[in-house]
């Protein structure tokens, strides 16, 4: 008498299943089957659906792709962004529109971040910034794909309060919490704070008290840029965040700590991800003044890290590619669980 074939329990499968290559396989074909739908709509192509659809799809697909990428629990949290993004285009109100944009702008900024991996080099810090930059962009598409009715200065300013509390919460899990920062790191965090003040008070302050004269002459610097070159950087991407993403790629080659300065990478990310969402900025000059932010951040994050390696490391040339050699902290891979 024959047995009958025992069953594989559901964990078990699940557990298989998670550890085959078969769940990045597929979120890579939902990202990008969402992304054509999204720049279908901008075009305009094809069904009217399309915006919302990929909206909605790439909102699921990124919030999966943290809570995987971070330790969390993407059976939970991906479905809970998916009901959130169809109960707000399926009730049409203004107001749930613009949460899951904001929501979606936010993931995608923390997600930039997240995805990147330690550079030894200016080079790879680069490549990460690119990435990260990337993955930004696509959120950005998602964000105006909801049609949201916003304020300009209070969308982007929430989009970044929400994306630099969720970087700052999960950098304290990676980065070994405060005690991980040391008296270096303390340092670096608290410049990178300031910065990050300054430049948002200091651009409000412009706005709303500044006098005719240097509003005048910063306006028209402004419009020379546009006028000349197509666009004009974001001040807060180009000064601190692609600096401190490069930098702090390349501070996590060498100590964990360089997690707290990639989190004011949301700097960058944030900002890109909302950037399409202005409606009297055209998506040429939105994508030309991310690039431009990009190329002279590149610049300053060059000359942190040459400063960082001429003040902590040996002075000549083969003292630093010996010790761009030595720089093998490991850290998972880029679609790998951090934690």
């Amino acid at each position: 008498m024959s047995r009958a074939p025992s069953r594989v329990p559901l964990e078990q499968r699940i557990g298989e299943f998670g550890a085959s290559r078969w769940p990045l396989t597929i979120w890579f074909v939902v990202v990008a089957a969402s992304t054509a739908a999204l720049v279908c709509a901008m075009v305009p192509v094809g069904p009217d659906w399309l915006g919302t659809a990929g909206a909605i799809t790439v909102a699921t697909a990124f919030t999966w792709g943290l809570a995987a990428r971070t330790g969390g629990r993407p059976f939970v949290f991906a479905p809970l962004a998916l009901a959130c993004g169809l109960v707000a285009v399926l009730t049409d109100q203004d107001l749930l529109l613009t949460g899951a944009a904001v929501g979606t702008s936010a993931v995608a900024a923390v997600l930039g971040v997240m995805i990147t991996v330690p550079a030894a080099g200016i080079a790879t810090a680069a490549r990460e910034c690119v990435v990260g930059l990337v993955v930004a962009g696509i959120g950005a598409m998602a964000t105006v794909g909801f049609e949201p009715a916003i304020q300009k200065e209070r969308f982007e300013y929430v989009g970044l309060g929400l994306a630099f509390l969720g970087a700052i919460v999960l950098v304290h899990r990676l980065g070994a919490g405060f005690h991980g920062l040391g008296r270096r790191g303390l340092v670096i965090v608290a410049i990178g704070v300031v910065v990050l003040a300054v430049t948002l008070l200091y651009a409000e302050m412009l706005r709303r008290y500044g006098s005719t004269g240097l509003v005048d002459e910063l306006l028209g610097w402004v419009a020379w840029s546009r006028d000349h070159l197509g666009a004009f950087p974001r001040p807060i991407a180009t000064v601190l965040g692609v600096p401190a993403l490069a930098y702090g790629c390349h501070m996590r080659a060498r100590r964990r700590q360089g997690w707290w300065v990639c989190a004011f990478g949301v700097a960058a990310t944030s900002p890109t991800a909302t950037a399409l969402a202005n409606p009297a900025v055209s998506v040429t000059e939105a994508g030309l003044s991310v690039v431009y932010g990009l190329a002279v951040g590149l610049v300053l994050g060059w000359f942190l890290i040459r400063l960082d390696l001429a003040l902590t490391g040996n002075r000549g040339r083969g003292s630093r590619v010996a010790e761009q050699a030595a720089a093998v902290r490991p850290e998972p891979g880029r679609f790998a669980p951090m934690l």
